[in-house]
C-alpha cells in the first residue's frame, strides 16, 4: 500500500517518511480498497508520519529504592515502591527488588474494605500499583 501511495504522489517510499504535513494532506479515501479500510490507511499514515513510535500508551517502572537490596535493608515502617507480581484472594505479592516478593495482605490494600484483591490490583510488569509501609519481615518473609 505505502509503495501504491508513492507512486500516486510521484515519489519514492523514502521520501514519504516523515513528512507529516504532504501525508496529512492525502485523500485516504482514494486508496481505499477491500485489502485495507481507512482505519487501516489512518494507522499506515501515522506509522509513516513517525517511524518507529510504540502505539502502546506510555508506562512507567517501579524505581528501587537505592540501597535497599536485601532483607536486612528492611525496617519496620518504610515506604517502598513496588510492582505487583501475583494477586491470591488473600492479597498481592510486590516485587520492592530485594530478591524476594512481599506480601500485601488484602486488608492493606485500601483504606475500605475489599471483598476482591483482583478489583484493586492487577499483576504487571511494568506498572506500579502504589507505596506501602513495609511493616516487618519475619522468619525470611516480607509482610505488609
Amino acid at each position: 500500500m505505502v509503495e501504491r501511495i508513492a507512486k500516486a504522489q510521484g515519489c519514492k517510499v523514502s521520501e514519504l517518511i516523515g513528512q507529516q504535513q504532504r501525508l496529512q494532506q492525502l485523500r485516504l479515501e482514494d486508496y481505499c480498497d477491500a485489502q485495507f479500510g481507512l482505519y487501516t490507511l489512518r494507522d499506515i499514515i501515522r506509522e509513516l508520519e513517525k517511524p518507529g513510535r510504540d502505539p502502546r500508551p506510555e508506562f512507567r517502572t517501579a524505581s528501587f529504592q537505592e540501597g535497599v537490596e536485601t532483607l536486612a535493608d528492611l525496617h519496620p515502617g518504610m515506604q517502598l515502591e513496588g510492582c505487583v507480581t501475583n494477586v491470591t484472594n488473600f492479597g498481592a505479592f510486590v516485587d520492592i527488588g530485594v530478591h524476594q516478593d512481599g506480601l500485601v495482605h488484602i486488608s492493606q490494600l485500601a483504606d475500605r474494605f475489599v471483598k476482591d484483591p483482583h478489583s484493586i490490583v492487577k499483576p504487571a510488569i511494568s506498572s506500579v500499583y502504589g507505596c506501602w509501609k513495609w511493616i516487618s519481615h519475619v522468619n525470611g518473609s516480607l509482610c505488609r
